[in-house]
């Protein structure tokens, strides 16, 4: 029912992180139909920080970072029918392609020093990073909880000294636990997932990022059996600083907060239940890191055993 896909940018040497927040919303521990299934996403962002605001950007230090991104994410996922450790086992490898654009306004500092000051702008259309995922879910009644590890296989387009990068170029490790309370009767839901991401060093620009933590939520009413609305957000912080020869700008801890309503709705589809839903978010309370606001608009597609 949702994808699990991070974003493809610059790392948080950046200001921009491996995860992507928001990623997961309603229904995120609930288990699933048992078989193969086709999640895809189509998201867009648009983010800036003004000049007075500097990132370190793949081997460079930026002033006035705007970027926009439009981006497709299909992850194939297949549900086991046997249970394992009492709950339900899944497996999701996720790919993404899409264009990226980023505008810069103020001082450039090169990798060898060079310092340029004035504007600049690059883009990129080409693919990113692979992000294999596996997931355990287990459901009492109104209650279900998850348990999930995803990696960052760092196979994306990347190039020290471009300004639009489609993958980070390091490796990544995240792991987490969900909860989704589900009320059929009442049409009640809640959910809300807590990660932490261990990222390792980007060998090109010696630039190590910290440890990061990151919760999801949503909360809806199904007002028809069909159709439900409400609201998601998220909340991002890098709890350890960055490190490396890499990081002159110390240890650029970044944080983000975001909000914005949902909609979602359940159709058949040659007799199975297929899922599309489109939520946004409007950022807020930004700290070494670009905000703006960002859409979703998700299709699942069951495609059996």
């Amino acid at each position: 029912m949702l994808l699990l896909a991070p974003r493809p940018a610059a790392a948080d040497e950046g200001g921009v992180s491996f995860w992507l927040p928001g990623q997961f919303s309603s229904f995120a521990a609930v288990p699933g139909e048992a078989g193969w299934s086709l999640p895809a996403v189509y998201y867009h962002t648009n983010a800036e920080a003004g000049g007075s605001r500097s990132f370190p950007l793949s081997g460079r230090v930026t002033a006035g970072l705007e970027a926009r991104a439009d981006l497709m994410f299909i992850a194939p996922t297949y549900v086991l029918g046997a249970p394992v450790a009492g709950g339900q086992a899944s497996f999701t490898l996720t790919g993404v392609f899409g264009r990226m654009n980023v505008d810069i306004n103020g001082t450039l500092t090169g990798p060898g020093g060079g310092v340029l000051t004035g504007s600049q702008s690059d883009s990129l259309t080409n693919v990113g990073d692979l992000y294999p995922m596996a997931q355990l879910k287990w459901n009492h009644g109104e209650h279900n909880f998850l348990a999930y590890t995803m990696a960052g296989v760092p196979v994306g387009s990347y190039e020290a000294g471009r300004l639009a990068n489609l993958g980070t170029n390091h490796w990544s490790l995240d792991a987490g636990g969900g909860y989704t309370y589900l009320d059929p009767k009442k049409g009640h839901e809640f959910s809300a997932v807590l990660g932490f991401t261990y990222n390792w060093k980007n060998k090109d620009t010696d630039y190590q990022n910290g440890v990061d933590a990151h919760l999801d939520w949503a909360a809806s009413q199904f007002v028809s059996e069909q159709l439900h609305v409400g609201v998601a957000g998220y909340f991002y912080m890098q709890l350890s600083g960055d490190s490396g020869s890499g990081a002159v700008l110390g240890d650029f801890k970044s944080q983000v907060s975001g909000i914005g309503p949902q909609v979602g709705y359940f159709f058949p589809v040659a007799g199975k239940k297929w899922y599309v839903n489109f939520r946004g978010y409007y950022e807020f309370d930004a700290k070494n890191r670009p905000e703006g606001w960002n859409t979703w608009l998700t299709l699942a597609i069951p495609l059996g055993a």
